[in-house]
């Protein structure tokens, strides 16, 4: 089977390393950089992320975080194109985001606006990444923010937002047991939206769980994509 993985915002395609390393045996496991990502530039032009994952389709979609998001909206969009869904701690567009989350948004536009690329970084790991991943994930937050002020950010062209019941494709979400407290409410709603779909909670996990607890997370994969 064909896997497209979609990365975290705190990285690139590098954070599937350790699940390219489980899957790749049973799958064609592609993990391309997003757009303002890794090896890919920001646009220039008005463009559509769904329509750069669209690319890579017809396959099963999995999605970490804003990765998560991308993969559902590329779902409900099209769906014909998707054979199995994996969503991991991902975000939603119309969620109430908690004070936490605001105030931690507030942090890292102050640090961009003053042009403080090392605390935008910073404010993002502190916030996101168990302190023995930093090494590992800083590097690829870093890189992503010089792509995405490499120059004046492009509109952003997405396809309206289906409703979740309309979802027609075995989902799995995944959060992990440490995540915030959005996210995990996140994952529990998607589960009860979704019609054929279950969650897994990874005990000791926070918002990359494919870095926190990769072996429970390459089997929960395994299993799901081989059903």
């Amino acid at each position: 089977m064909k896997v497209v993985m979609l990365h975290s915002a705190l990285g690139d395609s590098r954070l599937w390393k350790r699940q390219v390393a489980a899957l790749s045996g049973e799958h064609e496991v592609v993990t391309p950089d997003l757009p303002g990502w890794g090896e890919t530039p920001l646009p220039t032009e008005p463009f559509s992320f769904v329509d750069a994952v669209a690319a890579y389709l017809p396959a099963a979609l999995v999605g970490n975080s804003f990765g998560g998001a991308l993969a559902l909206r590329t779902a409900l969009a099209k769906q014909e194109l998707i054979s199995r869904l994996v969503v991991i701690a991902p975000g939603l567009p119309t969620w109430d985001w908690s004070e936490e989350m605001r105030n931690y948004w507030a942090a890292e536009e102050a640090a961009w606006d003053a042009g403080d690329f090392d605390l935008a970084t910073q404010v993002n790991l502190d916030f996101w990444v168990l302190p023995e991943h930093h090494d590992e994930v800083g590097p690829q937050q870093r890189r992503a923010i010089e792509l995405q002020s490499a120059h004046e950010e492009p509109e952003v062209l997405w396809p309206d937002m289906e409703p979740l019941e309309s979802l027609a494709i075995p989902t799995l979400v995944v959060v992990g047991e440490d995540d915030k407290p959005d996210f995990r409410a996140i994952a529990h709603h998607l589960a009860e939206h979704i019609p054929d779909s279950e969650l897994a909670v990874v005990p000791g996990a926070g918002h990359l769980v494919g870095i926190d607890r990769p072996d429970e997370l390459n089997a929960l994969l395994r299993s799901f994509l081989s059903a």
